[in-house]
């Protein structure tokens, strides 16, 4: 792999990994499968890019991508709450309304951000060639955010959430009202999905209907390569766990893609094969850790 690739599998990984940081808080501390992520990560784009493109700041364009995907997050959570209906069935009428939602807020299937201010330009202008830039922002990006999960999970609120994710009929009896904790919890896993499309947006230099498609998977393959491999005993290697699985998930992506046996190649396409794989590979590595350990 040449250093390029890689620098370009970081730049991916950690960009991401915020969008891993949102599937962490529903997959993992709320117990919520939750596919509204597919949908809120171009919105996040979709509204990021539409505000610069009306001259607004790159960096205020991030806050009002958050408010956007923490609505989205909301409406989910009050589909399973208060209508009852099945939290994976809510997440996906959620996500299928924001396609609609997307093309409406671009006035099309895409934005392009060519000739604007991105984020980008400030570390450009601190001297940083482009292909460093990227991966120094989206690095400080990912380690804010990751402070600030782990300092969230440890107040009262984000105690609550993982007390409601592990035990709801326990949580519900001590008299919270356990509605409001998924409410605000798939809220925010989804605002953190819409900041990190809203970079990716501002990286890439557009905006795309389609560009959400497969998050869902390559969150969650993400979450488990990074639980296998780094472990999570403790929140903040938890949370460290799951950018770091980011990383670890697009340079395996790179490789692969970059494979060549013969005549035989991976390409683009194989992308969701990969991917498969690769959760496999990392849900039955610790079991057969265990039966190598035994022999």
């Amino acid at each position: 792999m040449s250093l390029f690739a890689l620098l370009g599998a970081l730049e991916q990984g950690l960009v991401y990994g915020i969008m891993v940081l949102g599937v962490y808080l529903t997959f993992r501390i709320l117990d919520f499968p939750d596919l509204t992520v597919d949908g809120s990560l171009p919105l996040g784009a979709a509204v990021s890019a539409v505000a610069i493109t009306h001259g607004m700041n790159p960096y205020l364009s991030l806050v009002l991508a958050m408010g956007a995907g923490f609505v989205a997050g909301m409406i989910t959570g009050l589909l399973n709450t208060k209508l009852k209906i099945l939290h994976l069935l809510a997440s996906i009428l959620t996500m299928t309304a924001l396609y609609s939602i997307n093309i409406r807020i671009m006035d099309g299937p895409n934005v392009s951000l060519l000739g604007v201010d991105t984020v980008l330009d400030t570390m450009m202008g601190l001297g940083l060639p482009g292909y460093y830039a990227s991966p120094v922002l989206f690095a400080i990006f990912a380690a804010v955010v990751g402070v600030a999960i782990v300092w969230f999970l440890y107040t009262e609120l984000g105690q609550t959430m993982l007390a409601t994710g592990d035990n709801i009929q326990m949580i519900t009896s001590q008299g919270v009202d356990t509605d409001k904790v998924i409410i605000y919890g798939v809220g925010l896993s989804n605002a953190l999905v819409a900041l990190s499309g809203a970079l990716i947006a501002q990286n890439q230099g557009a905006a795309d209907v389609n560009m959400g498609v497969g998050t869902i998977v390559a969150g969650l393959a993400s979450v488990i390569v990074g639980e296998t491999v780094f472990g999570c005993r403790s929140i903040p290697r938890a949370v460290f766990a799951a950018i770091a699985g980011s990383v670890v998930y697009r340079v395996a992506i790179a490789l692969a893609l970059g494979l060549k046996v013969g005549s035989f190649s991976f390409t683009p396409s194989d992308l969701n094969l990969i991917t498969a794989v690769l959760v496999v590979l990392a849900l039955t590595m610790p079991k057969l850790k265990k039966r190598f350990a035994r022999c």
